[in-house]
């Protein structure tokens, strides 16, 4: 039998279902539910794509003329990609509760023995921005049930502390549409390659660099945030660490976390007066961004405490965070240390 040559194995594309059958190799009986729940998903992200791109020609700008659970306008858009995140995850025999930013209450699915993971979306965070082409994105966070159907509670099983996570990513839709991803053991980023229709590994083994040199932050409410948040943003402007700091801020979390993660450097959506407990939701939000960040090398605080450890008590409760590289971050609990 003739074998590959290192150079043809080294350009060989390995894409997104290849790499998560290759993971799973390491965990002996895995069954492959898992990685056919992870098809569920990205079948639907290629769908939402495909919508995005010709958002422009056809009738999907704009509102809906309803409200989400969050009191925010629903864009058609919004409406569009979570029910087919829904309809194609609840396809799946091993998801056993979904949960979106557009859905008041949970949906559970199933109660039996296979149905052992649950899956919270935020189905099109940043819709707002797709009337003027900017780049949104889909942010899910994976976790898991009891096996025994008789040992669940579906609330307890839901209100899971992010570090509990099984796995967790984003999709972004921008120039190319990205997944960024982990299951614990590193991020890694597939581009979707429009040509053969599939999610191809581009970024292996993403790292945070320890310092950047950009801050992202909705700087019209800085004379609202908190007197060490202030101090923070003040100074990576003056130089305390060695320069002086660019502002970059699209508005769309997805795209500016990107940046961030891959280029260093620090994201933070601050509580204010108006929202003294944060904005962003916790669960499909914060978390899965807490969770990549961190498994990056990075840092995701909300004031003192680790995004991660926070034990929610609602699925769309919401935090406060700013998560970056090392540099950045020690700045930051130092700042907090000496406004107390």
């Amino acid at each position: 039998m003739n074998e590959f040559s290192v150079a043809e194995r080294d350009n060989t594309v390995i894409t997104f279902e290849q790499h998560t059958l290759l993971q799973q190799k390491r965990y002996p009986g895995a069954s492959g539910s898992f990685a056919w729940l992870l098809s569920g998903l990205t079948l639907a992200t290629k769908i939402i794509q495909a919508k995005v791109r010709r958002a422009g020609l056809t009738d999907v700008l704009g509102e809906a003329g309803a409200t989400n659970v969050q009191g925010e306008n629903q864009q058609k858009l919004d409406v569009f990609a979570n029910n087919v995140l829904l309809h194609y995850l609840g396809l799946r025999d091993s998801v056993g509760i979904l949960a979106s930013e557009e859905n008041e209450e949970p949906f559970v699915l199933k109660q039996s023995a296979d149905a052992k993971y649950i899956v919270i979306f935020d189905p099109l965070d940043g819709s707002s921005n797709i009337d003027v082409n900017v780049s949104v994105g889909t942010t899910f966070s994976i976790l898991r049930r009891p096996n025994d159907p008789y040992e669940r509670d579906d609330a307890v099983d839901l209100l899971q502390p992010g570090y509990k996570q099984v796995a967790a990513g984003y999709v972004l839709y921008g120039s190319s549409t990205m997944l960024v991803y982990s299951a614990g053991d590193g991020v890694h980023g597939f581009t979707l390659d429009p040509a053969v229709g599939a999610y191809v590994l581009s970024h292996e083994n993403i790292r945070m660099p320890a310092q950047g040199k950009w801050y992202s932050v909705n700087e019209a409410h800085l004379d609202t945030f908190p007197a060490a948040y202030q101090a923070f943003v003040g100074g990576l402007r003056g130089g305390a660490l060695g320069k002086r700091y660019a502002s970059r801020y699209i508005g769309s979390m997805v795209a500016d976390v990107h940046r961030t993660l891959l280029k260093g450097g620090v994201f933070l959506y601050p509580p204010t007066a108006d929202n003294p407990q944060g904005k962003l939701r916790l669960m499909y939000e914060a978390n899965p961004i807490a969770f990549l960040i961190e498994q990056a090398g990075g840092k995701a605080l909300c004031g003192r405490e680790r995004v991660l450890d926070i034990r929610p008590d609602s699925v769309h409760q919401r935090t406060a965070i700013v998560c970056g590289g090392t540099r950045e971050m020690e700045y930051f609990e130092r700042c907090l240390a000496e406004s107390e």
